[in-house]
């Protein structure tokens, strides 16, 4: 008998399923679909980004990788000018597309999107800037690197282009697939829109004629007023596209820059440069110093914040046994001597204040 219940009682939900039919000409329903159209594209702009900034992370990287390679390097002119052709063509090749996909949008929507490229990207050109001529690189600087003509963005949306097939689907009214918004695809053919499957007679009266006629004039005009707004808003925006760089973000990256010295310096001792050590070791004291005057900082950069100190201590403690150790063991020895007290663990601890006034 229990059963039979759940049977019956499923029946009446399945009848009043299939009394409920949803006209999906109506201007709400139309108006959800173009709702559902903005939400893909913004997913899909999103997750572009997203793969934008993985590239620029690893291009990043590789660009920090040769540039390390100055520490005791004879060729170093060489490695730098290699390092600037690189990040020029991280600019044209990544940033490019980047700026193009926040063309018109909010960037700080998007910013936890490109965040981790960015500011791995400021670590390689901060890090450039500091072995090219000895001194910090500034925000107006690197902002100005990532502003792009848009004439060079018209050559870079042409037809072989890196975002050309992807300018469809990036409008705000278009459809991932390629289909119009608001439901036009194509219906079933037992879709109650399309009439009967059997008899090939309409069902819908004359009145639904006239709904879904007015229902289509509606979404008309605001897909028209809609595209008056892009073409006034295209003519209004200025002759570049730009990727926003938040003072947060070059802080961040100035952060990483330090632990980028700290592994320079202890490879320039190594390879005979004395000097590098104690210039890096000044150079990262002006930024932890500065860095130690904000107050109420953010989460993310408090955990950078203790680890420049820990890249700040090692450095110091390089620059202790540089000072003490050096006037003992001849200098090309002195390497030896450097990296037996690195694994002893002599750049784990402390440095007094009598060691850092040698410094």
């Amino acid at each position: 008998m229990a059963g039979r219940g759940r049977r019956a009682h499923g029946a009446d939900r399945n009848r009043a399923k299939s009394k409920c039919k949803v006209d999906e000409n109506s201007p709400v329903i139309q108006a959800f679909y173009g709702y559902q159209s903005e939400l893909d594209a913004r997913h899909d702009k999103y997750e572009r980004i997203v793969k934008l900034s993985r590239d620029i992370t690893i291009e990043s990287k590789r660009v920090i990788f040769l540039l390390q390679r100055c520490a005791g390097n004879e060729d170093q002119e060489e490695v730098l000018t290699q390092a600037l052709t690189r990040i020029k063509d991280i600019q044209k090749t990544r940033f490019l597309p980047l700026a193009l996909e926040l063309d018109g949008e909010d960037h700080y929507q998007f910013m936890r999107a490109y965040s981790p490229g960015l500011q791995e990207y400021i670590e390689a050109v901060s890090f450039y800037h500091y072995l090219k001529y000895s001194q910090l690189v500034s925000l107006t600087a690197v902002q100005q690197d990532l502003q792009f003509s848009r004439q060079d963005a018209i050559l870079h949306t042409s037809p072989g282009g890196a975002s050309g097939a992807d300018s469809t689907a990036s409008q705000p009214g278009a459809s991932p697939q390629g289909k119009p918004a608001g439901g036009s695809e194509k219906k079933d053919d037992k879709s109650p829109l399309n009439g009967s499957s059997g008899s090939g007679t309409q069902t819908s009266d004359q009145p639904s004629n006239k709904t879904s006629t007015e229902a289509k004039a509606v979404v008309d005009s605001s897909e028209e007023v809609a595209a008056k707004k892009r073409r006034n808003d295209t003519d209004s925006r200025s002759e570049t596209v730009v990727v926003s760089v938040p003072p947060m973000e070059f802080m961040l990256g100035i952060a990483d820059l330090t632990g980028e010295l700290m592994r320079t310096a202890i490879m320039s001792v190594s390879a005979g440069n004395l000097d590098f050590p104690i210039q890096a070791c000044k150079f990262m004291r002006v930024i932890h110093d500065a860095f130690m005057s904000y107050g109420n900082t953010a989460r993310e950069l408090s955990k950078k914040m203790w680890t420049l100190q820990q890249s700040l201590q090692k450095v110091e403690n390089a620059c202790y046994t540089l000072q003490v150790r050096g006037s003992e063991i001849p200098k090309h020895m002195l390497a030896e001597v450097f990296s037996a007290s690195s694994s002893d663990g002599l750049y784990g601890g402390d440095v007094d204040d009598t060691a850092a006034e040698h410094l």
